[in-house]
């Protein structure tokens, strides 16, 4: 090899270097993005599951009053089902609809 082609050579590889350099350079600031996003994404999840358990707490006591209160219209000859809903059972007769709403787990 003469001097030119190692300078060419060389030259080469210095362009080379900096490509990946580049290259380098974007995926690090991809990556520190991703990971920003990642960070908020985990505080936002958190917040999130602190609020559903919340929320699991409060409803467990609101569906129980409010099925005991179904019930109560039910056992007072009302059908509380979606299909006769308000209307009077006739002799107090079994609604298997509104046994359906009532007694299901």
């Amino acid at each position: 090899m003469d001097k030119k082609d190692l300078f060419d050579a060389l030259d080469d590889f210095s362009q080379t270097l900096l490509v990946t350099l580049a290259e380098v350079e974007a995926v690090k600031k991809n990556l520190k993005s991703v990971v920003e996003e990642n960070i908020a994404l985990h505080l936002e999840n958190d917040k999130l599951r602190e609020r559903l358990g919340e929320v699991e707490k409060e409803t467990p006591t609101k569906t129980k009053k409010n099925r005991d209160n179904l019930r109560k219209l039910y056992y007072d000859g009302f059908h509380v089902c979606t299909d006769f809903y308000g209307q009077r059972r006739e002799n107090d007769a079994e609604c298997m609809f509104c046994d359906e709403l009532l007694f299901r787990e």
